[in-house]
């Protein structure tokens, strides 16, 4: 047998042995093997979460380093109105309860955005407010100035006065998966901050009669009223969305359905408030209705391949949609180039559209189809739940 050969069975031995015992340790006894946060995310099946996901010698994973990241920058807001005018939905319940205080001193949270001193939280917070305070992790109290307000998304932006904000860094919403790990931080109840922990569970949830724009992350982390406004964050650190509303019996707490603004459109909404002081949408004047099978049949509809469309259940006089000859019973199939299956997915593609600018809607009225031009108006200013197009 030559040397080389000898050295290789060597090797080759040796290398059985080690791998039968690493599989015999790590069956038997795997405190005993050292686990790297890249290993503990794994076990976790995070992705990327290697940097603020913590192992301890336990073995347990933690998200403190998540939450150290993203606690100083979540603040609760106080807020003295008049009481409110009406409620929400039966089922839904805003996070602020501010009903069962006399004073009506409206308790919520918000998020630092910016080292300018802006802040995310939910209009239903300090709407109606006459004086708003908020209150830092850290325990520094300021005077918050309302910047602006979206009813239509259940969105404010507050500005405080202090130096050396913390602030929390803003993620992206649209890359999320149902599955991901969320930390939900806020001030329930007014014990104090607090954070929760859970997973997405869902993704884009409209029609809910919550707001009048609706894309909401559906989590199960514990939200609870007083978590208006607070942070739903990522397991880096990083804002991911704005909790606003859990569905629960009424006067009741969470059983694990929580949903969150994501922070794409929160961004969005903060940069029109802080440029123009109001969020700027599209408008044509039409009321959309679901175009149900029971309604395609009854009105003898015959829609192309792979076409649902939207029913126009009734024209606003003088709205751009009457201008340009649009009835109450024609289908929209497309607005500018776009199709659109349902009354949500038009309210988003009309709200995006330039007021002042021009668009071609694809109609089906009764057999015949039609193409209209029309010049898109400045989306009113309106309350909640307005769903008019």
């Amino acid at each position: 047998m030559s040397a080389l050969r000898r050295y290789w069975l060597i090797f080759a031995q040796a290398t059985t042995v080690g791998l039968a015992g690493l599989f015999v340790v790590s069956t038997l006894k795997p405190q005993w093997l050292p686990v790297s946060p890249k290993a503990s995310s794994s076990a976790a099946a995070v992705s990327g979460a290697a940097a603020v996901v913590a192992t301890r010698a336990s073995g347990q994973i933690s998200y403190a380093a998540a939450a150290r990241a993203a606690t100083p920058a979540v603040v609760s807001v106080t807020a003295s109105k008049s009481p409110r005018a009406g409620q929400r939905s039966e089922g839904w319940q805003a996070l602020t309860p501010e009903d069962r205080l006399p004073t009506r001193t409206g308790l919520g949270s918000g998020v630092i955005v910016s080292e300018q001193g802006y802040l995310l939280t939910n209009n239903h917070v300090v709407e109606g407010a006459s004086d708003i305070r908020v209150q830092l992790a850290d325990g520094r109290q300021a005077q918050a100035d309302l910047v602006g307000t979206d009813p239509e998304t259940d969105l404010a932006v507050l500005r405080i006065a202090l130096p050396n904000l913390p602030v929390l860094r803003l993620g992206r919403s649209a890359q999320l998966e149902v599955g991901d790990i969320v930390l939900a931080i806020g001030n329930p109840f007014n014990v104090g901050q607090t954070v929760t922990s859970g997973i997405v569970s869902a993704l884009g949830r409209n029609q809910l009669g919550i707001n009048t724009f609706e894309n909401f992350i559906q989590t199960d982390a514990a939200i609870n009223p007083g978590n208006s406004g607070g942070a739903l964050v990522d397991i880096q650190g990083q804002l991911v969305g704005i909790n606003t509303a859990i569905y629960s019996r009424r006067g009741g707490g969470s059983v694990g359905i929580g949903f969150a603004i994501p922070v794409d459109t929160a961004n969005q909404v903060m940069q029109s408030l802080v440029r123009d002081g109001q969020v700027t949408r599209g408008w044509i004047g039409i009321q959309p209705r679901e175009l149900s099978p029971e309604l395609i049949q009854a009105l003898q509809l015959r829609l192309p391949a792979d076409t649902l469309g939207v029913l126009v259940g009734g024209v606003l006089r003088g709205a751009p949609a009457a201008r340009s000859g649009i009835q109450p019973g024609d289908v929209v199939l497309r607005i500018g180039g776009q199709a659109v299956h349902n009354p949500a997915e038009l309210l988003q593609t009309v709200s995006g559209l330039k007021p002042s600018s021009t668009v071609v809607v694809d109609l089906l009225r009764g057999a015949d189809a039609l193409t209209v031009t029309l010049q898109v108006a400045q989306r009113p200013r309106q309350a909640r739940l307005d769903t008019k197009e």
